[in-house]
């Protein structure tokens, strides 16, 4: 198996067909007591696009995180394909792991049209170039002067370089008075190749990694112990331009709300020129740990 990991992420999003509209996806054994969600979406937009005729890309998915998914377990994702119009294909996905659903995805394909008209507001933040940032693992060492060992693995597994455009807070002194947005510079620490599917998934992967920072920066510093257990509830994103995944975008991400023990984030992504590429939209579930009590 390669140890690239830009390679690995591509080789986790190639799923193997096991009938007309079933298909089967790596589930790597992690030391996280839940798979990712943002591989299972990415898995599951893989199979939704397969059953299409390649020259509609996906323009929208919504979807709903069911259960947590069990690492080192398969999960096979089962298609139906609702419709195939003129314009618009859909497809909506179930994600299975031990005979239970996991996770339920619908995704609307279309061919691109020339528009009567287009606008777009402009980004919401100046931020520096990426190049100019250091790493989150650079972060981490320069404030703890060396990884973790855990950490040290996670840091050589990530097929994503992220930056944070502000720098990470440490103490809750630092958090008081935050306000509840986050903006980060991502792309693949490697190439992903020529296949636009591939890049849509690989970013929708990616989409779930840091979008509900935003909900915690006003309680909690962003690393080190949590105070709260934290799962993605659902996720829905909107493709508005052609992308690659391994060229630098900014994550522009903030909470609106956060009430009842769910907090609401809200994500654009930018390219590095401005354009607006993609938007998202994740609600997540925040629970207290509670000291010898579950979680």
């Amino acid at each position: 198996m390669t140890t690239n990991p830009a390679e690995r992420l591509v080789d986790l999003l190639d799923l193997e067909q096991i009938e007309v509209n079933i298909f089967r996806g790596r589930s790597p054994q992690e030391s996280l007591q839940r798979v990712f969600g943002g591989q299972v979406a990415g898995q599951a937009l893989v199979a939704a696009g397969r059953t299409t005729d390649g020259d509609r890309p996906v323009h929208s998915l919504h979807a709903y995180f069911l259960r947590p998914g069990r690492p080192g377990v398969p999960i096979v994702y089962q298609v139906e394909r609702v419709r195939d119009g003129r314009s618009f294909t859909t497809r909506r996905v179930t994600a299975v792991q031990q005979g239970r659903t996991i996770f339920n995805l619908t995704a609307s394909f279309h061919k691109g049209e020339q528009g009567s008209f287009e606008h777009q507001l402009p980004p919401r933040i100046d931020a520096p170039a990426p190049e100019t940032l250091p790493t989150v693992t650079d972060e981490i060492r320069a404030h703890l002067g060396a990884l973790p060992e855990q950490l040290e693995r996670m840091a050589r597994r990530q097929p994503f370089d992220i930056r944070y455009v502000d720098r990470l807070r440490w103490t809750q002194d630092e958090v008081q008075g935050a306000e509840p947005r986050s903006a980060v510079w991502m792309r693949a620490v490697g190439p992903l190749g020529d296949d636009p599917l591939v890049h849509t998934c690989a970013l929708t992967y990616a989409s779930d990694m840091t979008l509900l920072d935003a909900v915690r920066i006003p309680v909690e510093p962003l690393w080190g112990p949590r105070g709260f257990d934290m799962a993605s509830l659902d996720h829905a994103m909107w493709f508005h331009r052609p992308f690659r995944a391994d060229e630098w975008f900014l994550y522009d991400q903030e909470s609106p709300i956060a009430t009842g023990g769910r907090g609401l984030a809200r994500g654009r992504i930018y390219d590095q020129q401005g354009q607006l590429l993609v938007s998202v939209v994740q609600e997540g579930l925040f629970r207290r740990y509670e000291p010898g009590g579950a979680s």
